[in-house]
């Protein structure tokens, strides 16, 4: 049974005996400054332990990085001889916590062995064949060493030997009615009661005279005699028997359990099957991507694929092209694999268009849960609006992060999506569509079909294999959910109801369409599109935003196509790759309007994009635009932003790794400082803070003048500074940027290096350091462990024999791991006395390790702290890092889709629906569950088609959605506008 932390902290608290206790308490009632002191570990203790309270500890980074800091901490607590005056002492609970489970693990590891070499030759069950989680025995072995370390504490490795063995008083205490006033009495004397329940529950099972067969295998305790005694002890050890009967516990569980069966047969308990029905019962849904995680390998192969796309594919390969290629042509313009007019004599029409999905989840599923419901109800201006689901989904790119692949592409796109709507019963996830559209039984041709459709075009993240998942998962499957896709490359044409059409373009990573797509719609303009019909033009990328962020212009083809060929037709732009809302309108003037209205709907499911950072927009295709709506406000975007202050370590908690690296590499030349007289004798704050400060730059001058590694880390640093700089801005204003940052960093660096310094040069002076040497817990328990664990037989000698040796030297160098601080200490006195030259390079590797190990804890804090003020200040300031600075805090909120409406006057009304917050938890929502389902029903039949809803009801996307904008196209007449009723500042 693993052990949970808030368990393992109880234990470490409960290593303080009885008697150290009590003078703890003293103490900390004589000095008031041994209080804080003792909330400091109050407070550490709880800050290890409440996250993970009633939880099973698991094997990853935040795990791994709070232990760390825990060994670290500890490493540094157990050399204070101020704990050793209050009575704790951790040198023996610590040093016999690493023998015991040091050997319990290596006594584990040879039965498993031995246990699976008689299930290979067959002498025990086939189902012993199931390997043991490694975890499982590592945390086990941690039980079994704590519970004997709280038992020395307590009582000791005393072998109890008296003059009349076989009277044994008080043996019946607790049972016998006439000594129960001894027992009272007992129980306020809490040492004479300690004392018995060691004696008497836990006492030893015997002398090794009593185990012939084993008087050479046990460890012996310590003479403890109630009279005169001669000779050595015969008893056997406490510490030993306790721990020889978990070891047998544990080993006994495990061969009943794999030789019999029992624990693939045997009914999981009460507990353990509502644990387990309640994990069947929630979606195992992705969370959002970890941008700044420097220890993720999906983002390395994002990055590998992005160059590998630029470099070789781009300009040499295209997709496009291929398809185009292989496009069958008939009639002219008409290609049946690009071109698609079932949807075009239907009386109405409702459809959806949403954008960079993909990311969290969560925030996917939101989406797709509001999209997959049969109609909306929303509340706009005191009115009840019933939106009825779209017949044809619109996606406009990246359709899973950080880079397409088989796995981001099944649990961040088709999972959710999924979940919201199900396939029909006979979709095979595996199935390749090799002739589309493969429509479903009892429909024989497209526009019978009258379920929910879905067109989607690839954005920059789709493109970065090449298009391969796209064309594999997209264009050669029918099915995502329950939304039949027919289309079988990745742009297109859907010609709809009263006049209108919808271009789906692919900008590649060119950001713009190639000349084979180009040819495609301009012939299909030429002799399809009429001179009244109006089109609504579908990119990733919303051109008239990024050109203006970036003072670029790209598009040429598209500009070509809409301003040449559609003149004044396109009524509407869409578009996502920003993960915001915002629509422009354009002012009435003189001259044609290429385009009516600009919008950006990326809210699918990915990360927070500003808003405030595009509020100056105004002008596109020499028109004077005006923001309608904005989502979130300007304002609401830019109170958001503050988030990289207070939150950039909470949420990207993987950047510690490197920035912790970047940070020792700055200052790794200037260790150690031995000059520090002149700040621990100043007598003034004040000049404390001088010569605090003036050592700080005496080291930045000493690292100008004679350091390699720390210079070469400043440049590199600055290099990278400037690169990360925005290219929009000047050269000028990037220099001067990237050196502020990188004086941030360096200081911050510096001054952390100086206090730490400044500690150990404390310690030293007060001879809490640097007084033991190399290895001092070994060598202590060394010259107490014959003393307190007696070994008449030579056990450990035989031990060691039989090792070759390696017994002793990983219990030498496992206790060594908590001399880290002494280590520091003794090498960082002989540099300062000797000179760097006098350590060999081991010792120099050894001391710059060790200092690493505390350094990197004291900077992650700092650095993360300095890189998002950084962010918080480019984004609200400088209007730069808008990507950088909303990717570092992950925010799966403020989601949003839009839904269109043709009604049978021709004209295009326009709803955009989102939802402020986004459901963290999720249930099985009892209305699909209770719906009764036909074999073979559809699930767009289906009144209630999504299978989760969220466990608090009111924060259901059904129940929180609302309208952010509302317009009106009229087809009829090109100056007439919209009526808006979206929002912008509020």
């Amino acid at each position: 049974m693993p052990l949970p932390l808030s368990t393992a902290s109880t234990c470490i608290l409960s290593f303080l005996s009885s008697d150290n206790m009590h003078t703890l308490i003293e103490k900390l009632d004589n000095n008031i400054k041994w209080w804080s002191m003792y909330a400091c570990l109050l407070g550490f203790f709880y800050f290890f332990s409440s996250p993970f309270i009633g939880k099973t500890i698991k094997p990853s980074y935040s795990n791994f990085s709070r232990w760390y800091i825990a060994w670290i901490l500890v490493a540094a607590v157990y050399h204070l001889p101020s704990f050793q005056s209050m009575g704790v002492d951790m040198r023996m609970n610590l040093s016999l916590f690493l023998s015991i489970y040091l050997s319990s693990i290596l006594f584990l590891l040879v039965f498993h062995i031995i246990f699976f070499g008689l299930w290979y030759l067959g002498l025990i069950s086939r189902v012993a064949g199931r390997r043991p989680e490694i975890l499982t025995v590592v945390q086990n072995c941690a039980v079994i060493s704590i519970a004997c370390c709280v038992f020395y504490s307590h009582c000791g490795n005393r072998a109890m030997l008296k003059q009349k063995p076989s009277v044994r008083k008080n043996s019946n205490w607790f049972w016998e009615k006439g000594e129960r006033n001894t027992w009272l009495a007992n129980f306020l004397r809490m040492n004479e009661l300690k004392d018995q329940v060691c004696s008497s529950w836990f006492a030893p099972v015997g002398s090794a005279s009593d185990y012939p067969l084993l008087s050479k295998w046990v460890i012996y305790g310590e003479i403890a005699c109630s009279g005169s005694c001669s000779g050595p002890s015969d008893e056997i050890s406490p510490i030993y028997s306790l721990w020889a009967t978990f070891i047998g516990l544990y080993i006994a569980n495990y061969v009943v359990e794999r030789s019999t069966g029992w624990a693939l047969t045997h009914p999981l308990s009460v507990e353990e099957y509502e644990k387990l029905k309640k994990n069947q019962m929630k979606p195992d849904f992705l969370d959002m991507v970890p941008w700044y995680s420097g220890t993720s390998a999906d983002l390395f192969k994002t990055v590998f694929d992005l160059l590998v796309s630029v470099t070789v594919f781009v300009g040499r390969f295209d997709m496009r092209m291929m398809q185009a290629s292989m496009s069958r042509v008939h009639e002219g313009a008409q290609q049946y694999d690009l071109f698609y007019d079932h949807l075009s004599e239907r009386e109405d029409l409702w459809f959806d268009f949403m954008a960079d999905t993909g990311d969290g989840g969560n925030s996917s599923y939101a989406v797709a849960r509001l999209l997959a419901q049969p109609s909306i109800q929303v509340t706009k201006d005191d009115s009840l609006l019933t939106l009825p689901r779209g017949d044809l989904l619109l996606i406009g790119g990246d359709l899973a992060y950080p880079n397409p692949s088989r796995f981001t592409y099944e649990r961040r796109l088709f999972c959710p999506f999924q979940y919201a709507l199900q396939p029909p019963p006979w979709y095979k996830p595996d199935h390749i569509a090799v002739n589309k559209p493969e429509l479903p039984e009892g429909v024989s041709e497209l526009k019978e079909y009258n379920g929910p459709q879905c067109f989607i075009i690839p954005g920059n993240h789709d493109w970065f294999d090449g298009l391969n998942t796209f064309m594999r998962y997209i264009c050669h499957k029918s099915w995502l959910g329950g939304w039949f896709m027919p289309q079988k490359k990745s742009y297109f044409a859907l010609q709809l109801p009263k006049r209108w059409w919808v271009f789906g373009l692919d900008l590649s990573l060119h950001a713009d369409i190639d000349v084979y797509q180009f040819q495609f719609f301009s012939e299909l303009v030429k002799t399809k599109v009429g001179e009244n019909d109006s089109v609504i033009i579908m990119t990733h990328e919303p051109h008239w935003l990024l050109d203006w962020y970036w003072n670029n212009v790209s598009g040429e083809n598209v500009s070509h196509l809409i301003c040449d060929y559609l003149k004044g037709r396109c009524k509407l732009r869409i578009a996502g790759d920003l993960h915001h809302y915002m629509r422009h309108s354009c002012v009435p003037s003189e001259g044609p309007v290429h385009v009516q209205h600009l919008l950006v709907n990326g809210c699918g499911g990915a990360f927070l994009h500003p808003t405030h950072v595009f509020s100056n927009f105004s002008q596109f295709y020499g028109k004077t635009y005006e923001c309608k709506a904005a989502y979130p406000s300007f304002d609401d975007s830019s109170r958001i932003a503050l988030g990289n202050i207070l939150k950039f370590r909470k949420m990207n908690w993987q950047f510690d790794f490197i920035g912790g690296i970047i940070y020792f590499i700055l200052v790794f030349s200037i260790f150690p400082q031995c000059q520090l007289d002149h700040i621990l004798q100043d007598d003034s704050f004040s000049g404390h803070l001088r010569s605090f400060f003036g050592t700080v730059w005496n080291s930045f001058v000493y690292m100008l003048e004679h350091s390699f590694v720390s210079l070469a880390g400043v440049v590199l640093l600055l290099m990278l500074a400037f690169t990360f700089v925005p290219s929009k801005l000047a050269l000028k204003k990037r220099a001067i940027i990237g050196i502020l940052h990188v004086s941030a960093h360096l200081a911050s660096a510096l001054i952390l290096m100086l206090l730490l310094e400044l500690g150990l040069e404390t310690c030293i002076r007060h001879k809490l350091l640097a007084t033991s040497g190399y290895h001092s817990l070994y060598q202590w328990y060394q010259s107490v462990e014959t003393e307190h664990f007696p070994d008449p037989t030579g056990l450990r000698a035989r031990i060691e024999q039989w090792t070759f040796g390696l017994y002793p030297a990983c219990i030498k160098y496992l206790m060594s791991a908590f001399d880290v601080p002494e280590v520091i200490a003794v090498t960082r006195s002989n540099i300062c006395k000797y000179g760097i030259q006098s350590l060999s390079r081991g010792g120099a590797i050894i001391y710059y390790a060790s200092v690493f190990l505390y350094f990197w804890v004291f900077s992650t804090p700092v650095v993360s702290l300095v890189f998002g003020s950084y962010l918080y200040i480019c984004i609200n300031w400088l209007h730069i890092h808008f990507d950088e600075a909303f990717s570092s805090l992950r925010i799966a909120n403020y989601k949003s889709f839009t839904r269109f409406h043709i009604n049978r006057d021709g004209d295009l009304e326009v709803f955009t629906l989102a939802i402020d917050k986004v459901p963290r938890e999720w249930k099985l929502d009892p209305d699909w569950d209770g719906e009764a389902k036909q074999p073979q029903q559809w699930s767009h039949r289906i009144k209630h088609p999504s299978k989760w809803s969220a466990c608090v009801s009111h924060q259901d996307p059904l129940n929180t959605v609302r309208i952010v904008d509302r317009f009106i196209i009229k087809q009829t007449d090109n100056q007439d506008f919209a009526s808006s009723n979206g929002s912008i500042n509020s």
